[in-house]
């Protein structure tokens, strides 16, 4: 086996006290998705928006990763092969633990992006609306997020990426939001063998050929273990 493709979703966050869309009671629950996730809610309230990704930053920042990030960090670092994570979430949990290479395609909370010229630098720990671009000086600043009706970054590396995996891994995923509910099939048709880490089955978990069900702090570190000792 010389290559493992691994997606992570908000499952392995949500361990680390990160809430998913679905969490009652989080920063998700208390706003429409359309409000302040889609180009066309920014363009309606872009103080809502900017507001709800500086308390998402805060959220964060505050939090640690945990045993199945660190487990993630340690194949990266100690496995003979290659090792590609891709990840759905926005948060820099897997850079903290020690991922020296993560593909974030969905954007990250770190990043602010020119909405007039695209230009992209590191984001502030709060965010105004208004605030200028350094590029071309427009007032265009908005969290570099890739929002629902957008095309998630970096696909046409993500796919090679799949077609040549030995190995496909998707942890903490719901099998509901494309394209990444399709990776498993990509994989699959290349060849790729595929592992599901859950606390349930995703709506694709059918199409996995091995499922692990439980904490991902818990069936990580144990999968781990077992690839590095062949």
């Amino acid at each position: 086996m010389k290559k493992i493709v691994i997606l992570t979703g908000a499952g392995i966050s949500a361990e680390s006290g990160l809430g998913t869309f679905r969490a009652e009671g989080g920063l998700w629950a208390q706003h429409r998705i359309e409000d302040v996730a889609t180009p066309e809610g920014f363009a309606r309230n872009p103080k809502l928006v900017v507001d709800f990704y500086n308390a998402r930053r805060a959220q964060a920042a505050e939090a640690a990763p945990n045993a199945g990030h660190l487990a993630l960090a340690k194949l990266e670092a100690e496995f003979a092969g290659d090792v590609v994570l891709i990840t759905q979430n926005v948060d820099d949990l897997h850079e903290r633990a020690g991922m020296a290479r993560v593909m974030h395609m969905h954007g990250a909370l770190s990043g602010a992006l020119c909405a007039a010229c695209d230009h992209r630098w590191p984001a502030p720990m709060v965010m105004a609306p208004g605030d200028p671009c350094p590029n071309c000086e427009e007032p265009a600043a908005r969290p570099d997020i890739v929002w629902f009706g957008e095309m998630p970054y970096d696909m046409d590396e993500i796919f090679d990426h799949l077609t040549g995996a030995n190995l496909f891994a998707s942890i903490g995923t719901s099998g509901n939001v494309y394209p990444a509910a399709g990776f498993v099939a990509e994989a699959r048709r290349h060849g790729a063998q595929t592992v599901e880490f859950n606390l349930e089955p995703s709506q694709v978990g059918s199409q996995f050929d091995d499922l692990r069900i439980g904490p991902a702090t818990q069936t990580l570190p144990i999968w781990v273990d077992e690839i590095l000792a062949g």
